[in-house]
């Protein structure tokens, strides 16, 4: 399918040579420049790098494209991608730290990227919900100190090459780049999926709705519409800052709008009753454990967990009968259960988040996972997609790392984003200035922790 596929890189980064493809001016100008373009279009490799700084880790893509023909678009060749922990958001007040793990990371463009290609090969960094969790001085003093690191290196640096990406971008740009790796923006009527994404700090939910209804009931600030290949799509996408799994687990154990204090423990019905434990979180160091007296188990656990969701997320209808592509902690957390398969991913039912989640919680005082979250976890997942989003029992949710070899996300389609022929109407001045969030309690989180592993 990837040989006879336009993937997503391969037709959205059609480089911005004026022989190849024409297009307006947009928001993501820049990141491709002209001066990639080759001077002998026949036969030329080019190469993008993408780094995707997300709340628990920063990742970086490296982009391999050919264009074989002067009238054909480039097409992907391959991708190479590494990741370090923890992410920029743990260094907040060591910005110089934060930044030297990029620079280890660019060690491995240097060696994947010929050194006669450095010159016009763009580097980006995006920085998603861990930044935005962070006051704004300290997220910029970061991105600063990034920003140095690449103009000390030998690639190209856009304009705006650094910087905090909306969570609504996220959305979109994931939903991207996963239906057309599926194939599923071919042809005169598509059928597309929808996406979800859980990180650490933020959850995505962006599909493209199919009944005029869904449009009507649907809060304004919750749409957007953009060209693409002639074709208009209006889509449903939304981040929800402070819904993602770490920030969960806070909110579940009471830590997220409560100061610290001496001999304080926060407890959990979702932890094991044995469990004492402690750690140093924003500067504060709290303590948590599991309930001592009253019920443990998946029913006492739920009822926790329910209360971070109910009646705060928005529940269109439509969803109840769509198909959804599932990634970041759904898959993980499958993964470490063994519901699916860690490299090939696999298909699943919302019901089998449900029954994994009683299986690990009824059995808490027999724990033994490294992670003492994972009751907790599978139970927050539960909840999200039934309570929260409003999925059915046997919604079917596709859960993968990759599509044809290439890593779904939303970073490669950014680097490739030239085909859209107009910006998203999503608040630029927050894509452009980045994204501060009046969740004081949440800023201090830090992707170290051993709370959010």
């Amino acid at each position: 399918m990837a040989a006879s596929l336009i993937a997503t890189f391969s037709i959205l980064v059609s480089c911005v040579c004026g022989n190849i493809f024409h297009r307006h001016q947009t928001w993501f100008d820049g990141v491709f420049l002209s001066s990639m373009c080759p001077i002998n279009v026949s036969t030329n490799t080019m190469y993008g790098i993408m780094f995707d700084a997300g709340s628990t880790g920063t990742r970086i893509h490296v982009y391999t494209f050919v264009q074989k023909m002067p009238d054909h678009l480039p097409t992907l060749e391959g991708e190479i991608f590494e990741s370090v922990k923890p992410g920029l958001s743990a260094f907040a007040d060591q910005p110089k730290q934060g930044a030297e793990t990029v620079r280890r990371l660019l060690e491995i463009a240097k060696e994947s990227v010929p050194q006669s290609h450095w010159k016009r090969t763009p580097v980006v960094l995006k920085a998603t919900a861990g930044l935005r969790l962070l006051p704004e001085h300290k997220a910029q003093a970061l991105l600063s100190e990034v920003r140095e690191i690449f103009k000390k290196s030998p690639f190209l640096v856009p304009e705006d090459s650094v910087s905090i990406m909306d969570g609504s971008y996220e959305g979109i740009l994931a939903w991207v780049t996963v239906n057309f790796l599926t194939g599923q923006l071919h042809g005169q009527n598509p059928t597309t999926v929808g996406t979800l994404d859980l990180g650490g700090a933020s959850t995505q939910i962006t599909f493209l709705p199919q009944f005029k209804k869904t449009l009507e009931q649907t809060p304004s600030d919750y749409l957007t519409s953009f060209e693409m290949f002639n074709s208009t799509y209006e889509l449903y996408t939304h981040s929800y800052l402070g819904f993602g799994l770490k920030a969960a687990r806070l909110a579940t154990l009471g830590a997220l709008d409560t100061e610290a204090v001496d001999g304080q423990t926060f407890r959990s019905s979702c932890l094991p009753k044995w469990l004492e434990a402690e750690w140093d979180f924003g500067g504060v160091k709290y303590h948590y454990g599991g309930r001592k007296e009253g019920e443990t188990g998946f029913e006492a656990c739920y009822s926790e967990v329910l209360r971070v969701v109910r009646g705060k997320l928005h529940q269109p209808d439509e969803i109840r009968r769509s198909s959804f592509y599932a990634f970041s902690y759904y898959y993980d957390r499958a993964a470490d259960t063994d519901m699916i398969d860690y490299e090939k991913g696999g298909v699943l039912k919302v019901k089998d988040f449900e029954k994994k989640a009683r299986e690990v919680c009824d059995n808490l005082e027999n724990f033994t996972s490294g992670s003492p979250f994972l009751c907790m976890d599978l139970s927050y997942i539960t909840a999200l997609l039934k309570d929260g989003f409003g999925f059915m029992d046997g919604t079917i949710l596709q859960l993968t790392k990759k599509v044809n070899n290439i890593e779904t996300g939303w970073p490669g389609c950014y680097l490739s984003s030239t085909a859209v022929s107009r910006p998203f109407p999503l608040r630029p001045k927050y894509f452009l200035q980045g994204l501060q969030m009046p969740i004081s309690d949440l800023s201090r989180m830090r992707s170290d922790d051993p709370l959010t592993e």
